[in-house]
């Protein structure tokens, strides 16, 4: 019988590896004459070839060395940069005395104490004159109802839920606030932020301020945020400014049966041994805003937190940063909506910049950039866990 593994001295399995690597030569040949491979290839090969960290280690050791010099000139650029801070933060001090005396007219009207003169209530707005001419016009029909209307009025004392309106308009407080939380808050008065005194550590408090109520007996509840303005040693390049890295809260004196921070849960047990079954119950964490005032701590002891712990963390810096930085400074065009929607005027008119940016530079149909929008998140430079 003829042995087939060999024909002409080649043996079989020879030929079918070499007619193998004839079929993936041809195959290679067919994709690399494929314009998008190609494409994606030197696409790949440009990104691994020009990336900063590949072409630092083909610098010679001479300029390395050098490099490591700018580092170090970069790490004392940023020690600067914080003393530069803590003096920014010396000065809000000093402003935040000479907004204060405004800050306390503003409270005695919104509560009321004091009666705005006729020059303090004058206010010119932008449609003025359409309204002038307006009110012109209404005044030659109705003016004996206007006057009969004025008398019947009601003229309730101050800026009735002047705080609580705040709280309403504002997305990011609305979202804390349960019902139960909105006859408590109905009963704020003021909101202040007090900066740290020269030569102490850093940070700023918000105290809210509360007329007598039915719910606790504290007058100011108050939250301390504490900052640091250091690079710090292990990252030390991250410096970007003053960041908050913790925050204390304060005990709420709450009424008898009036702490909206827990519920009482009815819960049956049975006994093991005798199969009895009894009901217990006990007080449970409950959603509320005044949970605002019992913070989670940041770490110190160098163990990091769960990433549920982190957001939480980071959400109540963003909340005392907003607070601090546009809600008590801005309060009255909070209270009227105007602030909120200037905020949302703009960055509607930023990511529609940048929608036709990107159509432009892709060749996008227009429509489909009105369709499929991009919006980037936006976080406060400020508000970092640390």
């Amino acid at each position: 019988m003829a042995d087939n593994s060999f024909s002409d001295g080649v043996p079989a399995d020879s030929m079918e590896a070499a007619k193998n690597a004839s079929n993936t030569e041809k195959l290679t040949d067919q994709v690399m004459q494929n314009p998008q491979v190609l494409a994606a290839l030197q696409e790949r090969l440009d990104n691994v070839s020009h990336t900063p960290s590949s072409y630092i280690e083909t610098l010679p050791k001479a300029v390395k060395r050098r490099i490591n010099a700018l580092k170090q000139l970069q790490v004392k650029c940023a020690h600067i940069e914080a003393k530069f801070y803590e003096e920014v933060h010396d000065l809000e001090r000093k402003y935040a005395a000479l907004y204060q005396p405004l800050f306390d007219k503003r409270r005695e009207f919104i509560t009321g104490d004091v009666e705005p003169t006729d020059a303090e209530s004058e206010w010119h707005s932008e449609n003025e004159e359409e309204e002038k001419l307006a009110g012109d016009m209404k005044s030659k029909v109705v003016v004996a109802e206007k006057e009969e209307a004025a008398a019947e009025e009601p003229n309730p004392k101050g800026i009735p839920e002047f705080w609580f309106t705040i709280f309403r308009n504002v997305d990011m407080l609305s979202e804390l606030v349960q019902e139960y939380d909105e006859p408590i808050l109905k009963h704020l008065q003021d909101i202040k932020v007090k900066f740290s005194d020269p030569g102490q550590p850093m940070s700023f408090v918000l105290e809210f301020h509360f007329e007598p109520n039915d719910y606790f007996t504290n007058p100011v509840l108050t939250k301390t945020y504490k900052m640091k303005s250091e690079p710090d040693k292990a990252d030390p390049f991250s410096f970007e400014g003053p960041e908050i890295v913790d925050c204390d809260g304060c005990t709420i004196d709450w009424k008898k049966g009036k702490n909206v921070t827990v519920k009482t849960i009815r819960k049956k047990q049975k006994h093991k041994g005798r199969g009895t079954v009894r009901t217990i119950t006990k007080q449970v964490p409950n959603e509320s805003f005044f949970n605002f005032f019992n913070p989670l701590k940041a770490s110190g002891d160098g163990e990091s937190l769960d990433e549920d712990s982190e957001f939480t963390l980071a959400s109540d810096f963003e909340i005392g940063h907003f607070f601090r930085e546009r809600i008590v400074p801005r309060a009255v065009l909070y209270f009227t909506g105007e602030a909120i929607e200037d905020d949302d005027n703009f960055e509607e008119g930023e990511e529609g910049e940048e929608e036709e940016l990107e159509g432009d530079e892709e060749g996008e149909d227009e429509d489909d950039a009105e369709i499929n929008p991009k919006k980037e998140p936006s976080q406060p430079a400020e508000c970092k866990q640390q």
